[in-house]
């Protein structure tokens, strides 16, 4: 895709390719996460593209790990709830 430069303050569009590669999957994978609209896209007649900036806070928003906010109390996971045996009545026929 030729580059046009950023004008106006209008963000770089990308095509699919090139955001396949961004990412380093494939195309196909790419061409899933938009059927799901799990990915930020821009659908231009029948073109597909994509915003730099959208991609790059949409991958901030899926990062795990790292420092942890200060004041806020680690929640443990709950035990998993017991399960209690069938009272021996059968099903009805």
């Amino acid at each position: 895709m030729a580059d046009i430069g950023n004008r106006s303050g209008t963000s770089h569009l990308v095509d699919i390719e090139a955001v396949a590669q961004h990412l380093g999957v494939s195309v196909r994978h790419v061409r899933r996460l938009v059927f799901e609209r799990r990915i930020p896209f821009i659908k231009w007649g029948h073109l597909l593209r994509f915003d730099l900036d959208e991609i790059a806070g949409w991958i901030d928003g899926w990062r795990q790990g790292g420092a942890k906010p200060a004041g806020k109390k680690r929640v443990e996971p709950k035990p998993p709830a017991v399960r209690r045996p069938r009272t021996g009545r059968s099903k009805a026929r």
